[in-house]
């Protein structure tokens, strides 16, 4: 079977819903030029009236995607760095997600917001390493973060379907990544809809994008002392709470990994749900960024905030010691 690599399945995501559906099209800076690689070939098989470059202004373009949707379009915007959302969030989440919300469902606004590249890459540094999907998830709007090239393609494509906003963080160290797939077995992946990646009964670590990987890493190395469960979320709203719940109930010790601030973050949203709903015999953990971290340009710095394996491995032999 063929590799696929992460931002070749965004590519072809992009490509089978601008085939399928002519009411799909594309806009950004410089997306003709695939600064990014993910809109790579579209504008030559698809045409300049569905790949379109903007100005650079992020409320406009962002604004002009809510009204093309409300004329019965279905825009799919990529912004070049995760820090561009800031400047579009009244746009996201007062005007276009709320308009469903506020005409009991007689306007749809079914605008995709892609970045590929959210978080942090090598001398990217802190104004263009954040990863702000909680900020989405807060104010209510589908926010999804894929771990896998599969899931990549699987979560666009049911973004770009949905009828409201959905938000789609693409983690830059995902990038990288490349899956042995049958390209005819890749499908819509529906939003909200948890995978457990390797099962376990000793604990269960919730991990978010690109940490999936570490995840599954240190759950083989700590596989002589624990049984691990990995759980990806895939998407951080609606998140899967059947699926966590049925995890616990099974392992009732929990540890978040998220790489995104500590406080108000989404590990925190995860850790409090939990012992809510389950009865756990180690308090939870969660391995996050520290708070108000602002990730240096300096290699070694920037990897120093972040969550690493070491900082997980640690973690989970801490709830197991209850």
């Amino acid at each position: 079977m063929p590799w696929l690599s992460y931002q070749k399945a965004l590519n072809r995501a992009l490509t089978d819903e601008l085939s399928r559906d002519p009411t799909v099209f594309v806009l950004g800076e410089d997306v003709r030029a695939a600064v990014a690689n993910v809109t790579a070939g579209l504008l030559r098989r698809f045409g300049p009236d569905r790949v379109l470059d903007t100005p650079l202004s992020e409320q406009a373009f962002t604004g002009f995607a809510t009204g093309a949707a409300l004329a019965g379009l279905r825009p799919v915007i990529e912004y070049q760095i995760p820090a561009l959302l800031y400047l579009a969030f009244e746009q996201i989440a007062n005007q276009a997600h709320k308009f469903s919300l506020m005409t009991g469902g007689q306007c749809r606004v079914p605008v995709t917001y892609l970045i590929p590249g959210s978080g942090s890459r090598t001398g990217w540094a802190g104004q263009h390493s954040d990863h702000p999907y909680a900020l989405f998830a807060h104010v209510g709007v589908k926010t999804v973060v894929p771990a896998t090239p599969t899931d990549a393609y699987g979560l666009l494509v049911s973004a770009i379907r949905d009828d409201d906003p959905v938000a789609v963080f693409a983690p830059a160290q995902a990038l990288a990544l490349r899956e042995d797939v049958d390209y005819a077995t890749l499908a819509p992946i529906p939003l909200g809809q948890a995978r457990i990646h390797r099962s376990g009964t000793d604990v269960t670590v919730v991990a978010i994008g690109h940490l999936l990987q570490d995840a599954l890493t240190v759950a083989e190395s700590l596989a002589g002392e624990a049984s691990v469960e990995v759980l990806d979320p895939r998407t951080i709203h609606p998140f899967d709470w059947p699926a966590l719940t049925a995890s616990l109930r099974k392992t009732r010790r929990l540890v978040v990994v998220d790489d995104t601030n500590r406080t108000s973050g989404v590990a925190a949203e995860i850790l409090a749900t939990a012992t809510e709903t389950v009865d756990l015999l180690a308090p939870p953990v969660r391995v996050t960024r520290p708070d108000g971290a602002v990730l240096p340009f300096a290699p070694t710095l920037d990897r120093a905030v972040q969550p690493d394996p070491a900082h997980l491995a640690t973690a989970i032999q801490t709830v197991l010691k209850h």
